[in-house]
This record gives C-alpha cells, sequence and structure tokens, in this order.
C-alpha cells in the first residue's frame, strides 16, 4: 500500500513539473530583429545606472524613453518576452545576437578611447618637445623693420 502511494505522488508530481504550457502567440508581438534591438538598448540603459549622464545625475530610468524611441508599451514588452522565453530556441537565438552586438559596441568604444587617449598623448609630447621661446624681446627684434 505504501508503494502505491508513493508511486502515486511521484508520478502525480513528476506529470505536474513537466511544462505542456503552450503559450498563444500574442497579436501584438514584437518581431525578432526589433526584440534583439529592444533588448540591447535594455541591457546598455540597465548597465549605465551607476555612471553619470551628461547632466551628472545617476540612477536615471532610461527604460521609459527606450519603449518612447521603440513606439511600443511595457505590456506588449512583457508578452512578447514571455512568448519568446516560453520558446527557448527563439529566445536563445535573439540573445546571441544581443550578446555579438553588446560585444562589437564594447569593441567599437574601447578602440575610441584608445584613439582619443593616443592624440592626447600625441598632443602632449608635442608640447614637450617645444623649445622655450627665449624672450620676448629677442621676438620683437626678428619683427622690427631693419635700417640699411
Amino acid at each position: 500500500m505504501n508503494k502505491f502511494i508513493y508511486i502515486a505522488v511521484f508520478s502525480v508530481f513528476f506529470i505536474a513539473c513537466t511544462s505542456n504550457t503552450i503559450i498563444k502567440k500574442p497579436k501584438n508581438l514584437i518581431p525578432k530583429e526589433q526584440m534583439v534591438d529592444l533588448l540591447t538598448d535594455i541591457f546598455l540603459a540597465n548597465g549605465g545606472d551607476n555612471i553619470k549622464n551628461l547632466h551628472l545625475q545617476r540612477n536615471v530610468n532610461y527604460f521609459p524613453l527606450i519603449f518612447e524611441k521603440y513606439q511600443i508599451d511595457t505590456i506588449r514588452f512583457k508578452e512578447s518576452n514571455y512568448y519568446y522565453t516560453s520558446r527557448i530556441d527563439d529566445y536563445d537565438e535573439i540573445l546571441g545576437k544581443v550578446n555579438m552586438r553588446l560585444k562589437a559596441l564594447k569593441i567599437q568604444y574601447d578602440t575610441e578611447i584608445r584613439l582619443t587617449d593616443s592624440i592626447n598623448h600625441t598632443k602632449k609630447d608635442s608640447l614637450r618637445k617645444r623649445k622655450p621661446r627665449e624672450s620676448y624681446k629677442t621676438d620683437m627684434i626678428e619683427y622690427l623693420p631693419r635700417k640699411n
């Protein structure tokens, strides 16, 4: 009798844990490419929480600006995100593209920083190599008209 109860409980638990939930495609589903763009911007906004913006503010909520940029609301995003997360292969493909874009942006940013640093370094070196002027009087003598 105890074996039967254990088997019954185990089978009910096992059947309940399997995901047979099929989520219907929402009417206003965000296309995959737009979802890639949207998630890329969301990850960038999420990563920039503690970085000061141009107005020297921290902890600015950029999410409403992102939703405004793509002309979607949070409900549409949540429904689309929920649908794509239920389809693991599609969501894995989307996140793979997002990851590639973020890596490309990081490479681009690092290159710009290196270029800016090298320009600043070159300016500093060129200023150090300049010979200081001897005096104001000797400069003025060169420009004074000479008498023949």
